[in-house]
């Protein structure tokens, strides 16, 4: 609770009564000193007492139209604010909007004394993906000589997603595949719902496995097998190292494998399976998910996804971890990036000198950073691996389940050797590998400018993703932008046709 100027004056009044009141030994002035402090006590109990109970009968909601929303786009959010019976005072909200949201305009309801209801929309933007929680609504209440401030109301939340890119391409050599198979195999009988197969009855059947139709045609007792109902558990490998921020802003290597990642993760929901996630940077593993199913598992990893940002390769020469195992690292927060929607990430940190800094704060503000670097850098990794960190995730995808899963690794062609020693280490543990792979070449700032070299170049990633995906139970698909692809392989066609006619 805060005095008014209002209340101010009065205390001055009355310190000045009491002045007179002992110069002049005046007891009137006194006693008048006297009657104004009870009069104050008595407003001071009084607007105590009717704030408790306004906020009692007050419902203040922060409505959106939407709890997803993407990147810089705008989105109306209304504050309403409602009481069940007039009060005497003057009520002012205003709204908790996320550190991450741009405001158009104040979003701030006002209740004159005996209002009941007020209610205001503006629009919000998000420049920063991720999840952002609204924070509960500021209620100040005055009488005039008193003014306090309680949070009040609900906190909405609202999921901002990346940009994606505007043609995403997932195939072979330009014939598209589906990353999923629709419902998968089961590899099993059993009490499912899907025809197997019929085979000749022996004894012990029961005899509600008997095919009469069968029978009938076949003119001896058949029984048919059907497939078990199962589940096939999913763990995704999804690279963000610093290589996968080639591209141009929101299509970059990385913003396409989220893109295939998400697909998977919606389908695996859709059929209920148990899905994982381990994302690598630099250094080691920054997130891990066990596989599980159930809807917060899902989102989990959906948001997860979308907070992905590539990481910094110089990270790898500042571990000091000199084990082969994995190393735990606590997760600490850091309040300043929490509250902007922001992961902590060392590159987060504004190296910029501010346009009225001397050299001096410059070199101290850069100081500053380097001190602070490591402390950020670490806060992203949960696990570091001295070798390659794609092999320690799979490593760790392995350890982690014991049964047969499916592998998932999205990653890029920078590191061919790395990612086949990869591939072959998960399927000698019996797992079925899917790689998704981006092509750089189409991915660099030079684009396909020049076409006849960059046909080249994406011919040497076509052998290796036919290498890879000649190994047994691995599937290599590319995952690239539709149009430059289109235009590379447009070139391959010409090249074919001449050599044709040549021949």
């Amino acid at each position: 609770m805060r005095p008014t100027r209002q209340l101010w004056g009065v205390g001055i009044l009355a310190a000045v009564l009491a002045g007179l009141a002992a110069v002049f030994a005046r007891p009137l002035l006194l006693g008048a000193t006297v009657l104004i402090g009870a009069w104050l006590l008595t407003r001071q109990y009084l607007f105590v007492t009717t704030v408790r109970k306004a906020k009692a009968s007050l419902t203040a909601t922060q409505a959106l139209d939407t709890s997803a929303t993407r990147v810089d786009d705008a989105t109306p959010v209304t504050l309403n604010v409602s009481l069940e019976r007039p009060r005497s005072l003057s009520l002012s909200l205003e709204a908790g909007i996320p550190p991450a949201g741009v405001v158009a305009d104040p979003l701030v309801v006002s209740l004159a004394p005996n209002e009941t209801t007020a209610q205001q929309t503006t629009t919000v933007s998000w420049p920063v993906a991720g999840r952002h929680q609204f924070e509960q609504a500021t209620l100040t209440a005055t009488d005039g000589l008193f003014e306090t401030t309680v949070p009040v109301g609900s906190t909405p939340g609202i999921t901002v997603e990346p940009r994606s890119p505007r043609s995403v391409y997932i195939g072979k050599g330009g014939d598209r595949r589906a990353i999923t198979r629709g419902e998968h195999e089961a590899e099993r009988f059993g009490s499912g719902t899907d025809p197997a197969e019929i085979r000749e009855y022996v004894p012990g059947d029961t005899a509600d496995k008997i095919d009469w139709k069968a029978t009938a045609r076949l003119n001896a007792l058949h029984v048919r097998e059907f497939e078990a109902d199962t589940d096939r558990p999913t763990m995704l490998i999804v690279d963000h190292r610093a290589a996968l921020s080639e591209g141009p802003p929101a299509e970059s290597k990385l913003a396409y494998l989220r893109e295939a990642a998400l697909a998977t993760v919606s389908r695996a929901r859709q059929l209920g399976d148990p899905i994982g996630l381990l994302s690598i940077g630099d250094a080691g593993l920054t997130s891990r998910f066990d596989p599980a199913t159930g809807p917060g598992q899902y989102v989990s990893i959906r948001r997860q996804l979308l907070d992905l940002e590539p990481t910094n390769a110089n990270e790898r020469s500042g571990s000091t971890d000199d084990s082969t195992g994995p190393v735990t690292i606590e997760e600490t927060a850091t309040s300043s990036l929490i509250a902007a929607g922001r992961r902590p990430n060392h590159a987060s940190l504004d190296t910029t000198a501010s346009p009225g800094a001397t050299p001096a704060d410059t070199d101290r503000s850069d100081a500053f950073v380097r001190t602070l670097e490591p402390f950020y850098a670490n806060q992203q990794y949960q696990t570091r691996f001295e070798s390659d960190p794609l092999l320690g995730a799979v490593r760790t995808a392995a350890a982690t389940y014991h049964d047969r899963v499916w592998t998932i690794i999205c990653t890029d062609d920078s590191d061919p050797n790395a990612l086949y020693e990869a591939v072959r280490y998960s399927r000698s543990k019996n797992n079925d590998v899917l790689v998704l792979l981006t092509p750089s070449v189409l991915f660099r700032p030079s684009g396909v400018a020049d076409v006849e070299r960059a046909y080249n170049q994406y011919q040497s990633f076509e052998e290796f993703r036919q290498k890879l995906d000649r190994l047994e139970g691995v599937t290599a698909l590319e995952v690239a932008p539709e149009e430059r692809l289109s235009t590379l392989l447009a070139v391959g066609h010409e090249r074919t046709q001449r050599q044709g006619v040549r021949q």
